[in-house]
């Protein structure tokens, strides 16, 4: 269960900065390549292309990345039996 919660966590938050990094990468292709604003066709290309991309890659990467973390945690004895001695 905890392994679910942590990866739609990490859907989301990654998500959220995806889109953010997907309108930060669509300003700045529109600044270096010199995209007419006629009509608000850059907007469109930032809001309509950039923004969707990042937010689907960031969510799932992220949610992958917390998937594997939780995995990783549950592995890890915290425990530990103590060591048998030989006894002669």
């Amino acid at each position: 269960m905890k392994i679910a919660l942590l990866a739609l966590l990490g859907l989301a938050l990654g998500a959220l900065g995806g889109a953010a990094l997907g309108i930060g990468a669509g300003l700045a292709w529109v600044e270096t390549f010199k995209t007419t604003g006629f009509e608000g066709y850059s907007s469109m290309l930032v809001f309509f292309t950039f923004m969707p991309l990042g937010a689907a890659i960031g969510g799932i990467g992220c949610a992958l990345l917390f998937g594997i973390i939780a995995i990783r945690d549950a592995e890890i004895a915290i425990e530990r039996e103590p060591v048998r001695r030989h006894d002669r």
